[in-house]
Formats: C-alpha cells, sequence, structure tokens
C-alpha cells in the first residue's frame, strides 16, 4: 500500500469531483465522501471518518461541509481545509443561484410551476433513500435503532427542540460505554496505511495563542462584511437584518439544514414577511436536487427576501448580495468551529465516554432526518393537512381528499427505481423531474 502523503493538486480534483456528485442532502453527501476517501483512496481510514462525522454533527451548521473542511485539513492543513471546504460548496451556490433568477423571472409560468412539481417529487425518493444510506451506517444494534426511534418519536409528535435530542442522546451514549462498554465502543482500530498517508496532519499545532489568533480571524470575516454593509445602508436595512439573522441561525441550529428549516422558515414568513407560505418547500426542491450542502436553501430564502425588499436598490442587484451574505454568514462560522478544534479532535477519539455520546447523537439524527423525510412526503403529496394537538402530542393529519395521485405514482416510482433498481440517484432526478414536467404540462394536476 502507498502510504506517502497526499499531493495536494490531487485532492482539489478530488474535492471537486466530490462537490459534482454531492446530491440529495447531508446523508448523500456524507456517502460520497466516504466512498470516495475511505473505500476509493484510502485516504483515511473508517474510524476516524466516523469519528470526524460525529464530531461534525456536534456543530451548529452543515455538518457534511463540516466533514469536509476537517478531511481536508487532516490532509493539508488550513490550505487544505479552506480548498475542500470552498470547493464543497461553489457548485451549489451558483446551481442555486441560477435556479433563484429562474424563480422570479419565470414562477407563474406553467413551464416553471411542472418543473417545481417534478422536483417535489423527486426529493422524496432522494431523502428516502438518504435516511435508509445513513441508517444503516449508523444503526448496527438495537440500541441505536431504539435511540433513532425515539428522536423520531420526540420531534415529530412532541416538537422536541432539536439541541435538547442532541443532549439527551449524548448524556445517554455517555453513560452506555461507562455502563455497557463493549456494546457501546466504536469500531476497530485505525487503519496504519490510511493514518500514515495524513502526513500533513497538523495535530500538534495547538495552544491559546493559536485558539486566539483563529477566533479573531474568524470572527473579523464573519462580522466585518456586516458592518460594512451597517454603515453603509443603516442597520434597518434588509441585507444587514438578513446577515444578522443568519449569523444568529449559524450559533443555534444543529444538526444542518434539517434541523434549520422549520426555524428559518417560521421567521422567513412570519416574521420577516421575506417568503410567501410554501416556499419554503420550493426552495427545499432546489437545494435538495442540486450539488452541495442541504443548507443552500438558505441562499434561495436571502435572494428572495432581499429581491422582494430591495431597500433603495435595484431587485436583481439586491437579491445578488441577499445570497452573497446569507452564504456568507452561513459557511463562514463553519471554518471558524473546525479549525478551531480540529487540533483537538484527535485527542477526543481516546475518551471513550465521549466516542459513546457521538455515536449515539448519530444514531439520534437518523430519527431526526426521518421525521423530515415524513414531513416533506405529507406536504408535498397532500394539498392540505390538520394540526391536532392532544395535551403535549401534535399530530398531522393529511386531508385525503387533498391528495396528489399523481405526485404519489411519481415518488413511488422514483423510490423503487433508487432502492431496488440502482439505477443512480443523477438519472432518477433527470427523469423524474422531465416525467413529472411533461405530466404537470400535458394532463395538468
Amino acid at each position: 500500500m502507498v502510504t506517502q502523503p497526499v499531493p495536494f493538486r490531487e485532492a482539489l480534483r478530488v474535492w471537486v469531483r466530490i462537490a459534482l456528485q454531492s446530491f440529495g442532502g447531508p446523508a448523500g453527501q456524507i456517502s460520497v465522501m466516504y466512498r470516495i476517501l475511505v473505500d476509493e483512496k484510502r485516504w483515511i481510514d473508517e474510524p476516524r471518518f466516523l469519528h470526524a462525522l460525529n464530531y461534525c454533527m456536534l456543530l451548529p451548521g452543515p455538518e457534511a461541509q463540516q466533514l469536509a473542511i476537517y478531511i481536508g485539513w487532516l490532509l493539508h492543513g488550513t490550505r487544505g481545509g479552506l480548498a475542500a471546504g470552498i470547493l464543497f460548496v461553489l457548485p451549489g451556490f451558483f446551481a442555486i443561484l441560477g435556479l433563484s433568477l429562474l424563480y422570479v423571472g419565470f414562477h407563474g409560468t406553467a413551464v416553471v410551476a411542472a418543473l417545481l412539481w417534478g422536483l417535489k417529487a423527486a426529493v422524496i425518493a432522494i431523502v428516502l433513500e438518504s435516511v435508509i444510506r445513513i441508517g444503516r451506517r449508523a444503526l448496527g444494534d438495537p440500541y441505536r435503532v431504539a435511540l433513532a426511534v425515539t428522536s423520531f418519536l420526540a420531534i415529530f409528535f412532541f416538537a422536541v427542540p432539536f439541541p435538547a435530542i442532541v443532549l439527551g442522546a449524548g448524556a445517554i451514549g455517555a453513560l452506555a460505554v461507562r455502563f455497557a462498554p463493549r456494546e457501546r465502543s466504536e469500531p476497530g482500530a485505525p487503519d496504519s496505511g490510511a493514518t500514515e498517508r495524513l502526513a500533513g496532519e497538523p495535530t500538534s499545532r495547538r495552544g491559546w495563542r493559536r485558539a486566539l489568533r483563529v477566533v479573531a480571524i474568524g470572527l473579523a470575516l464573519w462580522f466585518v462584511p456586516l458592518g460594512l454593509l451597517a454603515l453603509h445602508f443603516g442597520r434597518d436595512h434588509v441585507l444587514v437584518q438578513m446577515g444578522l439573522f443568519f449569523s444568529r441561525a449559524a450559533v443555534v441550529t444543529f444538526g444542518g439544514a434539517y434541523a434549520v428549516l422549520a426555524y428559518v422558515g417560521q421567521q422567513a414568513v412570519e416574521t420577516f414577511g421575506w417568503l410567501r407560505p410554501g416556499e419554503m418547500l420550493d426552495g427545499l426542491g432546489m437545494a435538495e436536487t442540486t450539488p452541495g450542502p442541504l443548507i443552500m436553501v438558505l441562499q434561495f430564502v436571502g435572494f428572495l427576501g432581499a429581491y422582494r425588499h430591495p431597500g433603495g436598490l435595484a431587485p436583481l442587484s439586491a437579491g445578488l448580495l441577499g445570497a452573497l451574505i446569507t452564504v456568507w454568514v452561513t459557511f463562514v462560522p463553519c471554518f471558524l468551529w473546525i479549525f478551531l478544534g480540529a487540533p483537538y479532535v484527535e485527542i477526543l477519539r481516546r475518551q471513550r465516554a465521549l466516542s459513546g455520546a457521538l455515536a449515539a447523537i448519530t444514531a439520534a439524527v437518523v430519527g431526526v432526518i426521518a421525521n423530515l423525510a415524513l414531513w416533506f412526503a405529507l406536504h408535498t403529496l397532500f394539498g392540505r393537512l390538520n394540526t391536532l394537538r392532544f395535551g403535549a402530542v401534535r399530530l398531522l393529519v393529511p386531508v385525503w381528499a387533498s391528495l396528489d395521485p399523481a405526485a404519489l405514482v411519481l415518488a413511488a416510482a422514483a423510490s423503487f427505481a433508487l432502492l431496488r433498481l440502482k439505477l443512480g440517484m443523477e438519472k432518477v432526478l433527470l427523469a423524474t423531474t422531465v416525467v413529472g414536467m411533461v405530466w404537470a404540462l400535458v394532463v395538468g394536476r
């Protein structure tokens, strides 16, 4: 086995390849990274990959992009982390920007409405396939299955906040390792060949001076652009309000886009008036069907909100700036979290209680993703939903008369093609979208 350090130029080509294949939300993106980096290239071994994933799931923001930053940092230090994180986002940024322009320019036309309808049906299959894929990796025993089921019931029926689920699962995992260490330990030892490939791994660079320098640079990059916008446009301008709001979201929303969806959707519609009801689903459909982090749906929110409230700017210019500032304050914190904590992650691998807590959190997140899959399917297949409450229990009940049979058939066919025929996500996505668009235009819905 070759154990020389990975050439930086080769790593750049691989990160571009990963970015262009990263469809289907975090589960799909993590699977792509695992297949290429662990199975194919053997640049990192499975235990280290899973430990890094568990660490990233503890952080606010998109775990898949943070995982890319961390592995890039392991391979080539700061420049490797910057390259991996930026390349992971760029394809999705340009794709969402193009779709946002199409949305505001032609949203009322039959063609675009039909395209969005086909996309939503395809997304149901993609999310379902993602839940199954990540579940197979994370749920290796009845203990972890129970954690996933419990987290699903907690968030779907009781609306338990995601941070509470993370803390509860982490506490259970730490206790489980203490009282049943054999059953709750992480998989085997790292592969020596893969570990030796991390010749650029700068894990010895620790200390308070480095930490202060990283924090100072990260906070400056994060907030100086917001300060300049406030000086030029005033604090009440929509661009400044977006920057502040999405900065708060970057800090308090754990679990990536799956956790941020409900929070941002409610605030963007009810508090700020940036979106109309149902448009968050349109944005999610765009993000699910383009490469890059699923949290790029926030770029759509930023573009649309600024486009509709330009504050003295031309609408398209405001929309572009809204998209840029939203993406900036969403992803700059990701680099800050990883560069600040990365030198200590390898130490954490040797802490059994923490490893058990992180493994339990991974299992619980599967239940959270399953909740979003069901939520998205209900809102796509049914025109109306009723919310029933029985004390602390909340239940979404579809109005069966509002079922869209064509969307159900299309989603079922796409799921069959993905799960049984193994046709590949890109082929299924393209076929489902085209068939759905033609059906919507010719037959109607």
